[in-house]
């Protein structure tokens, strides 16, 4: 595929990239960010030919959470999203890594979407970019503990997937940046540990896994929920979903972050303390490695979190 794909789906039609536009004066959804997404991958197996996409039922179902949480009334439900995924890509036809957005957003003629507004006046768009994985290099992060606070529940929900709740995200990394690292960490108001700016955060203490609880204002993180099941299921190991202090991130022996995007991505120093040794643990070696080999289609054992795409 080229810079954009050829297609995208559009409420419930597939179109051409060039007829789906929108008029900015009037797209009140952008301009008030009322809009929902979610972020999906599809991994390329050369060996298969084949590409497959990572839990799309789950994510859709997520999609729909946060369409619910918004007061939007979709048309369609999960089922029609996944085959529209699945009928866009073997339409673009990419034999690469892509990267799937669906993306819930108000129509022009919903009117005040700051207020009252028909909840049934709703448009879905789903696109997909060619987006190669970053699990095969050896990437590393060194983060800061972010002083910006995470949001709140009762403020703006951070499990709604909605573009307004990543401007907090972006604060929290241009920050970071600015200062000097790769990324950071975000606390909540109780000052324990809540995420990264685009992923959620494990670390390994004495071989137990520990993650924030998703009472803690983090993302309901699909990715998260599998590296939980991987830890305990294929790797026998503990698992606690709780309140992390900041503190605990410098004692920690390994640490990572996982999400969509940021997939397994180890962390190897926080606020200039290193993690562990400072390299990647074992850890979070064999999780990564066990994740890349899941989402290429080279793991029978979890082959039903897979949508094989072309027939």
């Amino acid at each position: 595929m080229s810079s954009h794909p050829p297609y995208l789906w559009l409420n419930g039609e597939i179109v051409p990239w060039e007829s789906a536009t929108i008029h900015l004066v009037d797209a009140r959804s952008l301009l008030t960010v009322s809009s929902v997404y979610e972020g999906i991958r599809g991994y390329w197996n050369p060996q298969h030919e084949q590409l497959y996409v990572f839990r799309l039922p789950e994510h859709m179902r997520r999609f729909g959470d946060s369409m619910k949480v918004m007061r939007m009334q979709p048309a369609f439900d999960k089922e029609v999203l996944c085959q529209g995924v699945v009928e866009l890509l073997r339409r673009n036809a990419p034999h690469g890594d892509v990267y799937i957005r669906p993306v819930g957003s108000f129509a022009p003629e919903a009117g005040n979407v700051t207020g009252d507004v028909d909840p049934k006046h709703l448009e879905v768009m789903i696109y997909a970019n060619e987006r190669p994985s970053s699990l095969s290099q050896d990437r590393q992060m060194n983060v800061a503990v972010s002083s910006w606070t995470r949001i709140s529940d009762n403020s703006m929900p951070p499990r709604v997937k909605s573009n307004a709740n990543y401007l907090s995200s972006r604060l929290v990394a241009a920050q970071a940046l600015s200062d000097g690292y790769d990324g950071a960490i975000i606390l909540n108001a109780d000052g324990t540990v809540a995420e990264g700016p685009w992923a959620c955060v494990f670390i390994v203490r004495d071989g137990v896994v520990i993650t924030p609880s998703v009472t803690s204002n983090i993302l309901e993180s699909i990715t998260r929920r599998t590296v939980i099941q991987l830890a305990q299921e294929a790797l026998g190991a503990c698992v606690e979903q709780r309140a992390v202090a900041r503190t605990e991130l410098y004692v920690a022996d390994e640490m990572f972050f996982c999400g969509t995007g940021a997939e397994v991505t180890p962390i190897v120093s926080v606020d200039r303390f290193k993690v562990g040794s400072g390299e990647v643990g074992p850890m979070t070696r064999r999780l990564r490695g066990l994740y890349y080999d899941i989402v290429r289609g080279m793991e029978p054992d979890y082959t039903n979190w897979l949508t094989p795409v072309y027939t």
